[in-house]
């Protein structure tokens, strides 16, 4: 027999979701196939097997968390596809002993608080530890920002009197408040994914102090030059000359010139970055991922436009990998495509500095004392981390983005 276990991923990533079985019980598998699709805090993951043989056994299943390194699967080398396993899965046998160990009444209870635990971010040490001092991981409170319990959440709650471990539990059984027929609601669980964007937008939130500031730019330059080259730009490089690449340039040209906004903060000091990775805000299903373009100083707009569509194509596709999402200086976001006329974006940790684009609408302008004119306007925001970045340069920073976008030509030059 060969046990699937799940490989190593990232530095930080010790723990995932079985999100999918790609192979069924019985099937055949050969080296190198896809079997099971897990969910982590940033990316959907594929785990090829490096055996052959057919599967016997799911240890796991969908829904369930899991730690790297741990058995999930079984394969056997020498069995016929389509071969009964020799024992039920695991995870359909603990399904089942609820209802047969339990009375129907309580299993709705039981259930409840399968979910509850599951939804705990818990490091494996931190349960490994809660597992041997009989702790229950419900009771202990995080000290660590991004809410995960460590071990030394778990033993501070082991040496509290029993007294106060007791209440909670003696909370947990008071009577459940009555949901009203006349107002259904629907219970849905969040994805992983979901759960570490809500923890880190909240965290950003919490340690750095963001303000943002507004201003607009005129379109009509831009869209100009998209409506002359858009067709001869089609035909050479086959990719459409969009708005991001003139943005992303405009951006890396206002960075030259205002450091601070490409910097992060590293304890006591400053690390000003010398290279220019953008982050490009892409919207899916399972929420809001931030993929890199890569050194875009030293890439032309087809290969920005390039970039940007095969991102985004990886990312509604689920098949962005950590590299993709790993070390943007940063981040454009853009509100625009769904309609948001004005919006103050948050900071995309540890990153300094985040602009959002809005809708381009067409208002009166005051061209000088005299004269009016319908121009496409488009709002523009930028959120900044006070602790390093003062508001004069911010400031600046955003009125050379808009200069360097009302004059086309210049992001040749500068960015």
């Amino acid at each position: 027999m060969v046990e699937v276990k799940v490989p190593e991923l990232a530095e930080s990533i010790t723990e995932g979701t079985i999100a999918k079985w790609l192979k069924n019980v019985g099937e055949k598998v050969n080296k190198g196939d896809d079997i099971v699709e897990l969910e982590t805090d940033k990316v959907n993951v594929q785990i090829a097997a490096e055996d052959e043989g057919v599967l016997t056994e799911i240890k796991k299943g969908e829904g369930d968390t899991v730690e790297v390194g741990e058995v999930i699967a079984v394969l056997d080398p020498n069995a016929a596809p389509g071969e009964a396993p020799k024992a039920a899965p695991e995870a359909k046998k603990e399904e089942a002993q609820p209802e047969a160990q339990a009375p129907k009444a309580e299993a709705p209870a039981a259930a409840e608080a399968a979910e509850s635990h599951e939804r705990l971010v818990a490091t494996p040490a931190a349960r490994k530890l809660a597992r041997e001092l009989g702790i229950d991981l419900k009771t202990v409170a995080a000290s660590d920002p991004l809410g995960r319990i460590r071990p030394e959440d778990v033993k501070r709650e082991a040496t509290k009197p029993a007294a106060s471990q007791a209440q909670p539990a003696a909370s947990a059984t008071a009577p459940k408040a009555t949901e009203n027929p006349a107002k259904p609601v629907e219970r849905v669980r969040m994805t992983r994914r979901r759960q570490t964007i809500a923890t880190r937008l909240v965290e950003a939130q919490h340690t750095a102090a963001m303000l943002t500031t507004f201003n607009e730019v005129d379109m009509t330059a831009i869209m100009d030059v998209r409506a002359r080259r858009k067709d001869a730009f089609m035909k050479k490089h086959d990719v459409k000359l969009g708005f991001m690449s003139f943005f992303t340039k405009a951006v890396v040209g206002a960075l030259k010139e205002f450091p601070l906004l490409n910097a992060e903060i590293q304890g006591t000091d400053l690390l000003i970055k010398k290279f220019y990775d953008i982050g490009i805000a892409v919207s899916t299903d399972e929420g809001l991922v931030v993929p890199v373009v890569r050194d875009a100083d030293r890439k032309t707009f087809a290969e920005i436009e390039r970039d940007i569509a095969d991102l985004a194509v990886k990312a509604r596709s689920g098949k962005l990998t950590l590299a993709d999402l790993q070390g943007g200086t940063f981040t454009i976001t853009n509100g625009g495509t769904f309609g948001s006329l004005i919006s103050t974006p948050i900071l995309n940790a540890p990153q300094v500095g985040i602009l959002g684009m809005h809708k381009i609408q067409y208002r009166p302008v005051a061209i000088d004392k005299e004269t009016m004119e319908i121009r496409p306007m488009m709002y523009l925001a930028l959120s900044y981390d006070h602790r390093i970045v003062d508001g004069k340069e911010a400031v600046s920073f955003l009125v050379k983005v808009k200069e360097l976008l009302e004059d086309p030509e210049s992001l040749l030059l500068e960015g």
